[in-house]
């Protein structure tokens, strides 16, 4: 029988049963009104982003539906440019063609007959945005539309999950800057939606639920993710690891056992079956497209835009004419991505030796931070991933103001310095404010990214309550 604090209830939560092994107990969470207000307010932000990309379009078109005057030289001036607007010419978008079936790769790296570089659930939403949209302008809104509810439900969850915290992501400047940059808001929603229903469950039931149960429903959205675009792949490692652990202290085995290993891999093999089921029907019908998007991602290079450490740190060498280099650089990057990931697993087994629960949610932010510092492409929209981490753990503040601060050095000089280098003004580090902000913004981020991968993995989650406050019934 475990001593409840003081404000704690044993009772269980509506509609959970007695016999769970552990409850958050009398842990407040947002009531309705709360909530309202969290999703308001994300809401108005994500206005504020659309209105600031939607300063790119009209007032005039072309015969294509691009924006006219001064598309090229605005949308770098402006300091609203996005790849959704951007993307409207050139990838068939305006043509209305379906996603992958027609497609291909050009054997100089041009996609075309519809495929797109994202994978395939992100290519239907892009078809989807323009299906009746005549200009890039329209494209814009329909796309903002449709993924919106995406970023009002991510900020709802956050809400459940983390409370008041979720205002870190509802208020970000990012989401302000990126949430209608280029298709993220549907796969971070499914990245929460995986933490959701581990920790939160679904239901009258709810956390009341078997974590294999639980776990298995979040792989099927970390599957969904990876068909949105990859990066929620790398989170079912550190879950698998929490089932196998039996959870928040291990309440959640099978009798009987020390580790859950059938768990664990119904976790890899649900994940692992719902993107084989998502990407299966594109790759039988039009494999050449379909495999076309990560053909071109494959050979996407650490070049200006790209925006890594890689370009920066190897110059003069990095220029795209070195295949050399940029062959190491892609075989480098990909080799030491793995490596973090292995490292901030590691760590995090030794912490749950410590304490008894893997912190799953922990290796995940950190192999996340691993992922955006030594990858070869960092685009200024992966910092959407980042956000809701800060939420989900209990991050100082100085970290995340930091990276906020690096963050908007490199969103907003980046594409000045862009404009600088279109109209061939000086444009050197030593001839501008521009140029300056963006190695503010590649090495602040990449420092601040080595230093939130140790900071990570020692954060507690904001999620569940410590241990001690959890309630044994």
């Amino acid at each position: 029988m475990s001593t409840v604090p003081a404000g704690v209830t044993a009772a269980a939560p509506a509609g959970e049963p007695e016999g769970t092994p552990a409850r958050l107990g009398g842990a407040a969470r947002l009531g309705r009104g709360a909530l309202a207000v969290v999703v308001l307010l994300c809401g108005l932000t994500l206005l504020l982003g659309f209105a600031n990309k939607d300063r790119c379009t009209g007032p005039q078109f072309d015969t294509w539906g691009r924006s006219q005057p001064g598309f090229d030289e605005r949308k770098y001036a402006d300091v609203c440019y996005s790849d959704i607007q951007y993307l409207w010419i050139g990838r068939d978008i305006d043509r209305h063609v379906f996603p992958y079936v027609h497609g291909r790769i050009t054997a100089d790296g041009a996609l075309e007959g519809g495929t797109v570089e994202y994978p395939v659930l992100t290519g239907l939403l892009i078809w989807a945005g323009a299906l009746f949209a005549h200009t890039d302008a329209e494209f814009l809104l329909a796309s903002a539309l449709i993924m919106a509810p995406f970023g009002l439900v991510t900020a709802w969850l956050l809400g459940r999950l983390s409370r008041w915290r979720a205002l870190i992501w509802v208020l970000s400047p990012p989401l302000v800057m990126y949430a209608f940059h280029n298709w993220e808001l549907p796969v971070v929603a499914c990245a929460v939606a995986a933490v959701y229903v581990v920790h939160r469950g679904w239901g009258k039931r709810g956390v009341a639920r078997p974590l294999v149960q639980r776990a298995t429903v979040s792989a099927v959205f970390l599957g969904l993710g990876f068909a949105f675009k990859i990066y929620p792949a790398i989170f079912v490692l550190p879950l698998m690891l929490y089932v196998l652990t039996g959870g928040r202290e291990g309440r959640e085995l099978p009798p009987g056992k020390s580790r859950d290993v059938v768990g664990m891999i119904r976790v890899a093999l649900v994940a692992m079956g719902t993107a084989i089921a998502v990407n299966l029907p594109f790759a039988l019908i039009g494999p050449d497209g379909w495999l076309a998007s990560f053909v071109f991602q494959g050979q996407r290079k650490a070049d200006i835009t790209a925006n890594s450490i890689w370009f920066w740190a190897l110059r003069p060498d990095s220029d795209p004419q070195n295949t050399a280099v940029h062959d190491y650089i892609t075989v480098v990057s990909l080799v030491l991505v793995f490596a973090s990931f292995a490292v901030a697993c590691i760590i995090g087994w030794l912490r749950f030796q410590r304490e008894g629960t893997y912190p799953w949610i922990a290796v995940s932010a950190a192999m996340l931070c691993g992922f955006l510092l030594l990858h070869k492409v960092h685009s200024p929209q992966y910092t959407l991933w980042l956000v809701p981490m800060f939420v989900l753990l209990n991050l100082r503040w100085g970290w995340i103001a930091a990276y906020c601060v690096a963050d908007l050095a490199m969103g907003i000089g980046i594409f000045l310095w862009f404009a600088q280098i279109a109209a061939k003004q000086p444009s050197g580090i030593y001839e501008g404010f521009a140029a300056q902000a963006v190695m503010i913004g590649v090495w602040g981020r990449a420092a601040l990214l080595v230093g939130m991968f140790v900071a990570f993995l020692s954060a507690k989650d904001t999620v569940d309550p410590a241990p001690d406050r959890l309630v044994r019934v």
